[in-house]
This record gives C-alpha cells, sequence and structure tokens, in this order.
C-alpha cells in the first residue's frame, strides 16, 4: 500500500480522535469556567461602554491613553451607585493595601523635609536605621547614588528609602556639622494603630486606636493585658478620627467586652444575604467601666464597636456623632493588576440601626457632610442633630437610639472653635508648628534627655517667654502674625507645640500624654468613671 493510500485509510480515524479529545477538554474547560463563574455571570454582549472605547481608540483623531480613559469611565460609573465603591489602578494598590496590611517593607524612620532637606524626626525603636545608628535630627544627603538635597517630594525621598526586605541601601547623611556613612539593611515596619496605652489615673487605663488593620487587635490585647497588669479597672477607648478598616478586627475587640453569644454586627444586601457576626468566647474586660469617645471623623469598623457597645450598654460614649459610613466593600482584584471595591451590603447594629448616612443628594454633599453640619450648628450644639430624626430603636436596657446614619453619643461634647482659625490654619498648612519644635528639639536635646519619661515630661516642662518670642518671629517668617493672640490660641499652640516634643523623644504615646490633660473629652470621661 503505498503512502497516499495509508493516508487515505487513517485520515477519518485521525480526524474522529482528535474530535473526542476536543469534546472531553471542551467539557471540562466548561465545568471549570462554570464552577469558577459560579459567583458572577457575564454577557458575552459587547455593552456600550467598551464599543465607545473601542471607537475611540480605532476612530479618535488624536493618541489616547487607553488606561487613563477606561479608568476615568470606571470611576465615572462607580461614581453613580455610592460613595465608597471605587476602582484602584494597579500603580496604586500597595499603597491602599499596605494601611490595612499593618506593615511595609523599608528603614523604619519617620522624616520631614524643612529647609530642602530630608531631616529624620523619629527612629523606630529596633528597626533597621536604629541598628544603623540613625539618629533624630540627621539630614540625608545623597541615597544610593541620588543627591537628596535641593528640590525633592516626599514621595521621591519615599521611593528611594523603601524596597524589598533583605535589601540594603547606602545613605550619606549630615550630623552636628559631621558628614557620615550610613548603611541600611531594610527590613519589615509595622504601622502601629495603636497610639497610646497607659494607665491615666490609677485604676484607670487610656488606649487610642487611629485604624483597624490586620495588626489592630494584636496589638489592643498586648496592651490590654499590660494595663490589667498594673491594675486596671475601667478603661477609656479613644476612637476619634479613627475611619475604620478591618471589619474583623474591631469584631475580635467587642468581643472582649462583651459576654455570651450577643449579636456584635450583622450585614446585609439586595444580593448578599443577612451574616451575623457573635460575640464567640470569653472576654478579658467584660465587666469593668468601659467608655468609647467618637467624633465625626470616627468611621466603619469604629462604628461597629460602637454601636455594638451602645446597643447592649456596655459602654458609655462621649463625643460627637460618628461620619456614618455603614456600607460594606468586597475587593476583587482584576486581571490588570488594579482592583474593584464594591459595596456589597450594610452594617446594621444589634438593635438593627443602619449606620450609613444618606448619600441620595450626591458625592459632593456628602463629601462636604462634616462642613456642613459646623454650618449647621451640629459640632457644637447637641439639639441640632439632624439623626433625631432617623427612626428610633431601643437598647437591651431600653434606652432610646436613632437610626439615620451614624453613632449618637450619650454624652455630647462640643467641638472647640474658641480658637483663631485663619492663624491656626496657616501654621498648620506651612508646618510652622512641626518645623518649630523640630529645630527646638535637635537645639536642645540634653535637657529634654533630663526627663526620665513622657510622664515626668508633661509634669515638668513649660515653654518659657523666650521660647514663645522665639516661635512668633519664627511664625512671621512663614508670614503667620501671632503677636497679640488671645490666651487661649496661645495655650492651645503651646500644649501642641509641646505633645510634638514629646512625640519626638516617645513616640506617639508621649504626644497623648502631654495633650490628654488638656482634653474636655477625655476630661469628661475621667469625670463619669471617677465622681
Amino acid at each position: 500500500m503505498n503512502e497516499k493510500s495509508k493516508l487515505k485509510l487513517w485520515l477519518p480515524l485521525l480526524f474522529s480522535v482528535m474530535m473526542i479529545i476536543g469534546m472531553v477538554l471542551g467539557y471540562r474547560l466548561r465545568s471549570n469556567t462554570q464552577a469558577v463563574g459560579s459567583m458572577f455571570k457575564f454577557s458575552q454582549k459587547r455593552s456600550p461602554i467598551q464599543e465607545v472605547l473601542d471607537l475611540v481608540m480605532l476612530k479618535y483623531v488624536d493618541k489616547v491613553d487607553s488606561d487613563t480613559l477606561g479608568n476615568e469611565a470606571i470611576q465615572g460609573m462607580l461614581s453613580k451607585l455610592d460613595p465608597h465603591s471605587s476602582f484602584i489602578p494597579a500603580n496604586q494598590l500597595g499603597d491602599v493595601n499596605e494601611v490595612l496590611q499593618g506593615n511595609f517593607q523599608g528603614i523604619g524612620i519617620e522624616f520631614q523635609i524643612f529647609q530642602d532637606t530630608v531631616n529624620v524626626l523619629s527612629v523606630l525603636p529596633g528597626g533597621p536605621s536604629e541598628k544603623a545608628g540613625l539618629m533624630v535630627g540627621d539630614k540625608f544627603l545623597k541615597v544610593g547614588d541620588s543627591v537628596v538635597t535641593g528640590k525633592i517630594s516626599s514621595d521621591g525621598i519615599r521611593k528611594l528609602l523603601r524596597g524589598p526586605g533583605g535589601s540594603t541601601v547606602n545613605t550619606t547623611l549630615l550630623r552636628n556639622g559631621r558628614v557620615l556613612e550610613a548603611r541600611i539593611q531594610r527590613g519589615i515596619i509595622p504601622i502601629p494603630s495603636l497610639e497610646a496605652g497607659y494607665l491615666i489615673a490609677p485604676g484607670t487605663g487610656y488606649m487610642r486606636l487611629n485604624k483597624f488593620s490586620e495588626n489592630t487587635y494584636e496589638e489592643f490585647m498586648a496592651s490590654l493585658e499590660q494595663l490589667q497588669g498594673l491594675g486596671m479597672q475601667s478603661l477609656i477607648l479613644d476612637l476619634r478620627g479613627n475611619g475604620g478598616g478591618i471589619l474583623g478586627e474591631a469584631i475580635d475587640i467587642a468581643d472582649e467586652f462583651l459576654d455570651g453569644d450577643k449579636l456584635i454586627v450583622y450585614t446585609e444586601g439586595n444580593n448578599s444575604p443577612r451574616i451575623e457576626y457573635r460575640a464567640r468566647r470569653k472576654g478579658l474586660f467584660e465587666k469593668g467601666k468601659l467608655i468609647l469617645l467618637l467624633d465625626e471623623q470616627s468611621a466603619s469598623a469604629s462604628e461597629v464597636l460602637a454601636g455594638a457597645l451602645q446597643d447592649w450598654d456596655r459602654a458609655e460614649i462621649i463625643g460627637r456623632r460618628s461620619f456614618g459610613k455603614g456600607l460594606v466593600q468586597e475587593q476583587y482584584n482584576l486581571s490588570d493588576g488594579s482592583a474593584l471595591r464594591l459595596t456589597v451590603a450594610r452594617y446594621f447594629t444589634p438593635s438593627g440601626r443602619s449606620i450609613q448616612k444618606p448619600y441620595d443628594k450626591g458625592i459632593d454633599d456628602y463629601d462636604n457632610d462634616i462642613v456642613n453640619r459646623y454650618h449647621h450648628g451640629e459640632l457644637v450644639n447637641a439639639d441640632s442633630n439632624k439623626v433625631a430624626n432617623g427612626k428610633a430603636y431601643k437598647t437591651n436596657a431600653g434606652k432610646t437610639v436613632y437610626g439615620g446614619g451614624g453613632i449618637m453619643p450619650d454624652v455630647f461634647i462640643a467641638a472647640d472653635t474658641t480658637t483663631g482659625l485663619k492663624s491656626l490654619v496657616a501654621l498648620f498648612q506651612n508646618n510652622t508648628l512641626s518645623n518649630f519644635t523640630y529645630l527646638y528639639y535637635t537645639t536642645h536635646t540634653g535637657q529634654l534627655n533630663a526627663f526620665k519619661d513622657a510622664a515626668a515630661f508633661s509634669t515638668g516642662f513649660n515653654w518659657s517667654d523666650h521660647d514663645w518670642n522665639d516661635f512668633i518671629a519664627f511664625a512671621a517668617k512663614d508670614s503667620v502674625l501671632l503677636a497679640g493672640m488671645p490666651d487661649s490660641d496661645k495655650a492651645y499652640l503651646s500644649d501642641r507645640m509641646k505633645g510634638l516634643l514629646a512625640r519626638y523623644r516617645w513616640r506617639n504615646e508621649g504626644y497623648y500624654r502631654v495633650l490628654n490633660p488638656h482634653d474636655i473629652v477625655v476630661q469628661k470621661a475621667l469625670k463619669i468613671l471617677n465622681p
């Protein structure tokens, strides 16, 4: 049989085998696709959005960046849904996730650019920079081969200093007029969410959380156990300015305060069935007196924690109505490395209150809500609070609370609006306060190091008249005139500058040890706990 005849004989069989293999592979691929995609059902029909993008790319008169155009189209679409659904481009995703992860890879310093020079403000104890010998007051001249004096942005220096853990970076520093070389091995740098944890009065603890990251519960528990070991019987938990974060961390903390299997929060949405989160274990602080501090910037997970403790009458809430973010986002990673954070449900407190404030008047009105509260007098007058127009609910003990947005405090404390706003805003915008205190710290290190701890510094250090006159002259260089300012403004600024000095030496806990004796919200909490 010749080759041509053999081919005619085997060709139909070959086609049959290939067809069977194709059918089997196709069936398996279909099954796998259905299994993976069971959560999502996408239409094969091209949407008008895709058609328009394709036509623009093919026909538009000028060259167009498809990524930028697509990103803006997505953001525009999401803005019609709610204020918190968002698209995160691939080049921003790492920075966004970093805050929730609670750490990053770098050298472990805080810095500030002052007079076109990168100055070291603080050095992480035990971190890479401390091991390499860096000190507060050092000035960077070079990072690697890059000269960093002159016009350099904070983002620019951050990119030079950060890098994979274990990698090294060579730096050239200026210290007290001497040029030094330091080789720093980068490591994993924690971003603490617990800013302070100490006994603020005999038997009374104070803790401040600035966010809920992956490490928050662990940090909270370590501080709680330490304070209990020092005899803590009551606790002030400060959540002012805490914009939220990871829900699970807030639930775990609530579990330490609530007994039994009490409901902490539940979520529910049109396409998301009700999911309940309850207390699961015996907590370390189920009986002691507890006060939570909130303000208009306390949001999301902070409100979940506050709402649960208020509904079960476990804590007294002091401050002002919280932000009102009660929408649940899930993050979906996209094929190009970007991500979509899509609102899928709402948070509800145990009594059934929705935490989310209205957003039916548009994103701009929503974003300006706190400013509107100020103009309506809500920040200074509890009676003007609009949330009382919401539906009434009852706590476990029968106390009336309201839905409609945010958590209303049990004890209202007005915001301090007595200070000279214009001059203070200018001082913060120009970094005048931090620049002055930084220079003071670097030139008075011996005097400040004489204080053994932040508590001794808080009671033992005071600004002299000479120091205050120096500050007035320093501020004048930034075109901020402070001469003749009211005593209340002078006291406000003096306290904050003193707190900044303490932060350079004892980090954030030092800052709050200095400010809390003058904080009317904290002092009100202490009076309630210790009448």
